[in-house]
C-alpha cells in the first residue's frame, strides 16, 4: 500500500486537475487555468520549509517566531527547466543572525521537498528576524 496515492486528469489542453485526499489541485502548462508546474513546485516547496522552519525554531528555543513570510524566486534554463530557487524568509520575532543560521539549516533537513529536490535544485535561503 502507498503512503501517498493521488489522481491527476487532463480532459484536454495543457490544463491537468489533481485529487489529493479531499483536495482538488490544478495545474496549467500555461498559467491560464492555475499556476504552472514549475511554479506550483516553488510554492509546494516553500509550503514544505515554512513549517520546517518553525519546527527548526522551536527546536532552537524559539516556540513563537510569530508571523513567517517566504518569498520565493526561481530562474528556468533554457530548456524551461529550474535551474535555481531563492528563499527570502521573513520571521516577526526578534532573532539574531547566528540563531537564524542555525533554524534555516536544521529546516533544511527537515524539509521533506528539499530532500526529495536534486542536489543542485536547492533553496538558497536568506532569512530575516524582526521583519514585520
Amino acid at each position: 500500500m502507498s503512503d501517498i496515492e493521488t489522481s491527476t486528469v487532463s480532459e484536454e489542453g495543457f490544463a491537468s486537475t489533481s485529487q489529493v485526499g479531499d483536495f482538488e489541485l490544478t495545474i496549467d502548462a500555461t498559467d491560464e487555468q492555475g499556476p504552472n508546474p514549475n511554479a506550483a513546485l516553488v510554492a509546494t516547496y516553500a509550503s514544505c520549509y515554512l513549517p520546517a522552519f518553525r519546527v527548526g525554531g522551536q527546536q532552537r528555543g524559539h516556540d513563537d517566531l510569530g508571523k513567517i513570510q517566504i518569498d520565493a524566486d526561481a530562474d528556468l534554463d533554457d530548456d524551461d527547466d529550474l535551474e535555481a530557487i531563492r528563499f527570502d524568509v521573513y520571521v516577526e520575532a526578534d532573532v539574531d543572525d547566528e540563531e537564524l543560521a542555525e533554524i534555516v539549516e536544521r529546516a533544511k533537513d527537515i524539509c521533506h521537498v528539499q530532500s526529495a529536490l536534486r542536489e543542485g535544485l536547492r533553496a538558497e535561503i536568506a532569512a530575516h528576524g524582526d521583519a514585520f
